[in-house]
C-alpha cells in the first residue's frame, strides 16, 4: 500500500463499520471499570475469568516482587533470567502435567515462536478455521505447508490428512475453547488423528484454562484426559491475571524452544512482578479452583438462560465467551453503543476476526460478577436488542 492511501483505506473501513479505536478504561475491581472522564462501567468484555487480577495475594506477589525491578532489563539469553520467571515455569509445567515449560512475552508471541521454531519448510500444518490470529500468523511464519480443515471437523481433517502426504512432521493446531465461537475442540478426536498419522498435537489452551475441566486444567482434562496434546500454549493474561504466555511440552522439545525460537530468543523478558503475579494466580487456581468454577459455572448459565429465552440469537454452549450473532456490523456496533450509554461494556466482534456476516456482540462471563451485575446487564442487553429489531 501506497502511504498516501491510507486516508481513504480508513474511510474504507469506516463505512464498511469496521473501524477500531481505542477506548481508555481503568479497572477498579474485577467487573468494573472506571473512564478518565470519571463514569462507571460494568465490563463484560474481559477474560479475567475468574477475577483474580486483584485478589489481594495476586497483588502481594506482584508487590513483593517489585523490589528487583519493574523491567527485566534485557532478553533472557543474554542478561539472565529472574527467578520469578524460572519459578513460574516449573509451576506452569507441573500444573500441565508437562515436563518443561517457557513463558514468552505474550500468548500471541508463543503462538508464533512455537510454530516458528518447530515447523518447517518440509512440513504440513493442519489448522482449524476458526483458529485464533496468533496461530494464523505462527503458521505463516513457519515456512511449512499449511492445510485448514473446516472447524472442529475431524473427518474433513482425516481426509485433508491422506491427501497431504509428506515425509516431514505433521502438525495439528487448534484452539482448546475458540475465543470468538466460545465451542470446545473434538480433542480425542484429534489425538486419534495424532496416533494414526503420526503428527504432532499443540492446544491452545488460552480460553480453556480455568473455565474448563474438572480442576480448570481446560480441554484435555474436560474430556476426562489432561495429557492428550503434546504441547500446550497458555496465558498468562486471562485466567492467571497477569501478562505473558507459556508453552508446556517435553524436555526436549521446550529446550529446543529456548534455543531456536526467534520470538522467545530476541525478545527482552517479562519483569519479576509480572512473573510473580501469574505464580500467585496459578496458586490461587490450584487451591480454590473447583469452587471458583463453580460460581464462574453459575454465572454463565444464568446469562446464557436468560438471553436465549429472551429470544436473542446466542450461539449454544457453555464456556464464558457468550456469542449473540447479529450479522451486520453496523447493528452490532449500535447495540454496543447502547449498552455502553446504560454503563455495560461489551464487545461489537466484527470482520476481520469474524467472518462477514457474522458480527456480533460478545460478552464474556467471570466468576467476579454478582447476581446484580449479571442481572443488570441481560436487561439492558435484552431491551438494547429490541431497539435493534
Amino acid at each position: 500500500m501506497l502511504i498516501k492511501d491510507i486516508p481513504a483505506a480508513l474511510q474504507k473501513l469506516s463505512a464498511a463499520g469496521v473501524y477500531r479505536h481505542v477506548a481508555d478504561f481503568r479497572m477498579i475491581t474485577p467487573t468494573l471499570a472506571e473512564s478518565p472522564s470519571g463514569e462507571r462501567f460494568i465490563v463484560f468484555n474481559s477474560n479475567n475469568y475468574l477475577g483474580l487480577t486483584h485478589r489481594r495475594e495476586v497483588i502481594e506477589a506482584a508487590a513483593k516482587a517489585l523490589q528487583y525491578g519493574t523491567g527485566s532489563g534485557g532478553a533472557r539469553l543474554t542478561s539472565g533470567s529472574s527467578f520469578e520467571i524460572s519459578r513460574l515455569e516449573r509451576h506452569f509445567a507441573r500444573f500441565r502435567g508437562s515436563e518443561d515449560a517457557l513463558v514468552f512475552n505474550t500468548g500471541y508471541m508463543t503462538n508464533l515462536g512455537v510454530l516458528f521454531a518447530l515447523a518447517s519448510k518440509d512440513d504440513v500444518i493442519f489448522s482449524d478455521a476458526l483458529n485464533h490470529a496468533s496461530i494464523i500468523d505462527g503458521c505463516r511464519i513457519s515456512r511449512a505447508k499449511v492445510v485448514v480443515y473446516p472447524h472442529a471437523d475431524a473427518e474433513a481433517l482425516e481426509k485433508l490428512m491422506k491427501e497431504n502426504p509428506t515425509d516431514g512432521q505433521r502438525f495439528i493446531v487448534t484452539d482448546g475453547v475458540f475465543s470468538m465461537d466460545g465451542d470446545i475442540a473434538p480433542l480425542p478426536e484429534l489425538a486419534r488423528l495424532r496416533d494414526e498419522y503420526h503428527a504432532f498435537l499443540i492446544t491452545d489452551e488460552a480460553h480453556a484454562a480455568g473455565v474448563i475441566g474438572r480442576t480448570g486444567r481446560g480441554t484435555g482434562e474436560y474430556f476426562g484426559n489432561p495429557g492428550l496434546s503434546d504441547l500446550t500454549v497458555g496465558t498468562l493474561s486471562k485466567t492467571l491475571a497477569s501478562e505473558g504466555g507459556c508453552a508446556a511440552s517435553s524436555k526436549n522439545v521446550i529446550e529446543f524452544l529456548r534455543n531456536r525460537s526467534r520470538p522467545f530468543i530476541f525478545s527482552t523478558a517479562i519483569s519479576p512482578s509480572t512473573a510473580a503475579a501469574a505464580d500467585a494466580a496459578l496458586t490461587v487456581l490450584e487451591n480454590e479452583g473447583g469452587s471458583l468454577m463453580e460460581r464462574l459455572g453459575r454465572n454463565v448459565a444464568f446469562m446464557r438462560k436468560t438471553l436465549t429465552e429472551a429470544g436473542l440469537p446466542v450461539v449454544p454452549g457453555e464456556t464464558a465467551i457468550i456469542p449473540v450473532i447479529l450479522g451486520d456490523p453496523e447493528k452490532a456496533v449500535r447495540l454496543a453503543a447502547k449498552c455502553r450509554e446504560q454503563h455495560i461494556l461489551l464487545s461489537a466482534i466484527r470482520p476481520p476476526s469474524v467472518p462477514v456476516g457474522t458480527s456480533r456482540i460478545r460478552l464474556t462471563v467471570t466468576a467476579a460478577h454478582t447476581e446484580e451485575e449479571l442481572s443488570r446487564a441481560s436487561e439492558t442487553i435484552i431491551r438494547a436488542f429490541r431497539e435493534e429489531l
